[in-house]
């Protein structure tokens, strides 16, 4: 079994879905790989990864939004306020959603359904870079 690894580098806008699909897709034909499993790790906890539907973007925003509802930043029982009023929010929607997912491939296409895109979910407002490991293995 072949194991390849890259570190993609998203820069962010701040809030908001990025999706990286291609830049997955690319680095997966680049490791020559047919079939396997791809791994994609985000490395920061203010920040998460969701497969999503790519085709129509209201339904990542309604997502957004709702999840904004559900952890709002104005929540004065938090106490982790150093970095500002968006810090613990994040913090809790990271934990909330995903830090990996795993997408399994074949004849070195990923094995996505029709709809569906890999996304980084930046829960900050201030434009960031994001790392983001891509294993595959095969």
């Amino acid at each position: 079994m072949a194991v390849h690894q890259k570190t993609l580098s998203v820069r962010t806008r701040g809030k908001g879905t990025y999706e990286i699909t291609e830049e997955v897709a690319q680095a997966l034909r680049a490791s020559g790989l047919r079939s396997g499993v791809a791994t994609v790790f985000c490395q920061h906890t203010s920040c998460s990864l969701v497969l999503m539907e790519n085709a129509d973007p209201s339904a990542r925003r309604d997502l957004e939004a709702w999840l904004d509802r559900l952890v709002p930043e104005d929540d004065p029982h938090f106490t982790h306020t150093l970095e500002g009023p968006d810090d613990m929010p994040s913090h809790i929607r990271m934990a909330l959603t995903r830090s990996s997912e795993s997408i399994p491939f074949a004849d070195g296409e990923l094995l996505l359904g029709t709809w569906q895109g890999i996304f980084l979910w930046e829960h900050r407002r201030a434009p960031h870079t994001r790392n983001l490991v891509l294993t595959f293995v095969g």
